[in-house]
């Protein structure tokens, strides 16, 4: 029987929704992600993130997945908060050994997700997975980084709203196209920390309401090749390190 298009489509965007609200906290949106959620947070100044690292330009992160090599360039132009958070992360080797947990290749190639710290345990129940962040060890509290999209057009990026709800109808600069690095969350805007996905396809319709910080440049075949329960065998920065600061305590 034929699939109905459009039919496919809201399927794709509710499954959308579940794949990043088993993120870094586990609230009530979390656990019911087709309710209505809380108003738009107000797009905040970059001042309110000060502590947080941030990437001033771009990085290469050279990340090796079943002994293969993949490139990522990072772009801090136009995420610099959550560019810099996932090189920082990457500095702390907090990706080695974890595992891709969420791989949606039906009806067509989707995302493949991982990053969650505690899924690198040996004893950890693969059942929570998909629930952790990134706990900053100087603090003992776990790190949240804000919603962070650049429109096109735009001198700088919007925080804490996906840009439809801020009002903005212009596209992000940094859109989900095939071998897209994004930030995955829960629904509450500021809920990223850790974990993150690439693109297995062109997925248009994620534009604007979650941050892509990244493009993979080499080894697209590895990461197609991806399955549920691989894990990632290390990740370094092999250019750029010179334009991460870190700017406070995380």
């Amino acid at each position: 029987m034929e699939i109905n298009i459009r039919q496919w489509i809201v399927s794709v965007m509710i499954l959308g929704a579940l794949l990043m609200g088993g993120c870094a906290q586990q609230d009530a949106t979390s656990q019911a992600p087709n309710l209505p959620t809380e108003p738009p947070v107000t797009a905040q100044a970059p001042d309110a993130f000060s502590n947080l690292p941030r990437l001033e330009g771009k990085a290469t992160v050279q990340m090796v997945i079943k002994g293969k090599n993949v490139l990522i360039e990072v772009d801090g132009s136009k995420a610099p908060i959550t560019a810099g958070n996932f090189v920082d992360l990457v500095q702390r080797q907090v990706y080695d050994g974890v595992v891709f947990h969420r791989v949606v290749r039906d009806p067509q190639p989707f995302v493949a997700q991982g990053g969650d710290p505690q899924s690198k345990k040996p004893q950890a129940d693969p059942r929570t997975f998909g629930t952790g962040g990134f706990i900053d060890p100087t603090t003992g509290q776990e790190r949240s980084i804000p919603l962070e999209i650049t429109p096109e057009g735009a001198p700088s990026p919007v925080y804490g709203s996906p840009l439809q709800s801020a009002g903005i109808n212009q596209p992000p600069v940094l859109k989900h196209k095939r071998g897209a690095v994004a930030m995955a969350r829960s629904q509450a805007p500021n809920s990223a920390s850790a974990q993150f996905y690439f693109a297995l396809s062109d997925l248009e319709f994620l534009d604007g309401n979650y941050a892509v910080f990244g493009q993979v440049i080499e080894g697209m075949d590895v990461v197609d090749g991806i399955q549920q329960g691989d894990r990632i065998d290390s990740a370094q920065v092999v250019e750029g390190l010179e334009n991460l600061r870190s700017n406070g305590p995380s």
